[in-house]
């Protein structure tokens, strides 16, 4: 902890659907010289959808149907070579549980007490399947997943759990729960007092930005953090997506405004969860272009999930000035090599997930120079 450290290379990843395709990420990362792997949530899914190219499973709900899907993923022989080569740290999004799941509501509008069972359930199978602390030891539908650790005086990385702590989707309607476009007349949705990640947890990840004496300070989440402004069905005025940041704008805030106000440097924001690749600067107000940009933001694409609705966010992009680039079109992941000068990240898309095929190549680099937040291309 805090001792000199010129080098850290990893990879990060998420969203990897058994059923749409071959983990062929995996099998790329060998190649790569990697410190660790960094997975961003979806390890599992929950249900069958899309495109159908591997076996998949049945929705669980009891303990040993969570048990069933990590086993067959687990089945794959690329993720088990990252796993023998490389350690992970791990977080998780919503399909290791249940879809667009916020908290103890369920998607589906479940019972509360049915679908907390079915969350103890799907939290044990994770503890048990996934290299965590002891401190992550679930105790009923509970568990403590948010963390941080440290790579000498390079990079702290501060783990956070989008999920189970978070507020309702705001403005749900009856067969309509979970995520969805949300009309800018939303009211709930800009309510002050809507977490993201949780009091305790706000405050936790808050202090552990504010202290990390590292060169780089790594926020490792789900979620788009950046905000996307899109345009409501059939016209009209902005709309909002529920279920990521934006459904939560005061929390954005809060975690951004720290980052501005304590005038902290060099820190890093990485997601995944909307199965593309995007690079954007993060602003204290993003309704200002002119705002100060006081962090860097990298999300990566799915390992095989479906691409986003590409037409609907290159639509959107023109009101979005903050955001630097968005592809959807491609499945893979992302490579990071920090130093204490600057960072670094590739962005890597597969040749194919229709068979199994070790290709992938680079579709382009961003460098984040120290001191400067937001990123140029390499």
């Amino acid at each position: 902890l805090g001792s000199p450290k010129e080098r850290l290379r990893f990879a990060f990843a998420s969203c990897q659907h058994h059923g749409q395709g071959y983990f062929n990420a995996y099998a790329a990362m060998l190649e790569d010289d990697l410190d660790f792997v960094l997975h961003l949530g979806d390890y599992i899914y929950e249900s069958d959808w899309g495109a159908r190219v591997r076996p998949h499973l049945p929705e669980p709900v009891t303990l040993d149907d969570y048990r069933r899907h990590h086993a067959l993923y687990k089945l794959d022989r690329d993720l088990q070579a990252a796993h023998a080569a490389y350690p992970f740290l791990v977080t998780w999004d919503d399909h290791e549980v249940e879809n667009d799941y916020a908290n103890g509501q369920s998607e589906n509008g479940d019972p509360a007490d049915d679908f907390l069972r079915r969350r103890s359930a799907a939290y044990q199978a994770y503890y048990e399947n996934m290299p965590l602390r002891r401190t992550a030891r679930p105790v009923g539908p509970d568990m403590r997943l948010f963390t941080n650790t440290s790579f000498g005086d390079l990079a702290h990385f501060v783990l956070l759990d989008g999920r189970q702590h978070r507020s309702d989707q705001p403005c749900g309607v009856p067969g309509a729960l979970g995520g969805r476009l949300v009309p800018g007349d939303c009211a709930e949705r800009a309510a002050e007092e809507r977490t993201m990640l949780g009091a305790e947890q706000e405050r936790w990840a808050l202090r552990h930005l504010g202290g990390a004496q590292a060169a780089w300070k790594v926020l490792a989440q789900q979620q788009l953090m950046a905000q996307l402004r899109q345009k409501a069905p059939g016209g009209g005025g902005p709309a909002w997506w529920s279920d990521g940041w934006d459904g939560y704008p005061a929390a954005r805030r809060r975690l951004l405004g720290f980052v501005g106000q304590r005038r902290l440097r060099d820190v890093v924001s990485v997601a995944g969860d909307i199965h593309s690749f995007w690079v954007t600067d993060l602003k204290a107000d993003f309704d200002d272009p002119a705002s100060p940009t006081v962090a860097t933001e990298f999300v990566g694409t799915s390992v095989t999930s479906a691409g986003p609705p590409i037409e609907a966010i290159a639509a959107a992009l023109p009101g979005n000035p903050h955001v630097r680039f968005f592809e959807g079109r491609e499945r893979g992941y992302a490579r990071v090599e920090a130093t204490p000068r600057s960072w670094r990240t590739d962005f890597r898309a597969v040749r194919t997930v229709a068979r199994p095929d070790p290709e992938a190549r680079t579709l382009n680099s961003w460098v984040v120079e120290r001191g400067q937040a937001g990123a140029k291309p390499a």
